[in-house]
């Protein structure tokens, strides 16, 4: 496998890049942060259609960054190469935007929303589903668990947090957005729904 895959280090550039920009010109991360639906109407900001994109080359900070990086090189390299780039940026696409759906559907409180994670946690999801029986050891856990395993638990570990709203400032909903969007997608292309794909995944 190559070092980089093009799809892969096309995100990586991206947000990396659009990261250093937002630091120079706030107003950017303003106007391309997912807001939510229950902004005022009168309110300088707003939700708009291209956020449901826009909001996942955002982050907070370098460390949020650099996990979603890292993730999305971790798992990322190893979808691409297996499914190709086509089916893979559709694949990360639709788990951003799927992750921002439930994301503005459930959020209240006003803030926006930043971040590659929806996309990064389908990306999880689907690297569990090809590769369930791959180890995955985490950077602060380094006890090796199987990737089917680690899916399920941290998909539960996700929803515990969301509906107990612990740390609420991290969008728990959104990460299991991801992961459904993208679920939902590799059974369509398995042809394990009622509408059948052009194109069946080879595994």
């Amino acid at each position: 496998m190559n070092q980089f895959t093009p799809v892969v280090l096309g995100l990586l550039i991206s947000n990396i890049s659009l990261f250093f920009l937002s630091a120079v010109a706030p107003g950017l991360a303003t106007s391309f942060a997912l807001w939510p639906l229950s902004m005022p109407v009168n309110s300088p900001v707003s939700f708009q259609v291209w956020q449901l994109v826009t909001y996942g080359f955002l982050h907070a900070n370098m460390s949020h960054l650099f996990f979603n990086m890292f993730a999305l090189w971790m798992f990322g390299m190893q979808l691409e190469a297996l499914w190709g780039s086509k089916p893979f940026a559709l694949y990360y696409f639709v788990c951003l935007i799927g992750a921002g759906l439930i994301q503005i559907v459930v959020e209240t409180s006003g803030y926006p929303t930043v971040g590659a994670s929806g996309g990064v946690f389908g990306l999880l999801l689907g690297f569990g589903l090809m590769y369930p029986n791959r180890p995955i050891i985490m950077i602060f856990l380094p006890i090796p668990i199987k990737a089917k395993y680690f899916v399920v638990l941290y998909g539960l570990l996700e929803l515990w947090l969301g509906v107990t709203a612990t740390r609420s400032t991290v969008a728990h909903f959104a990460h299991l957005g991801g992961m459904a969007f993208g679920y939902v997608l590799i059974q369509y292309w398995r042809g394990r729904l009622p509408w059948k794909p052009y194109r069946r995944l080879n595994r």
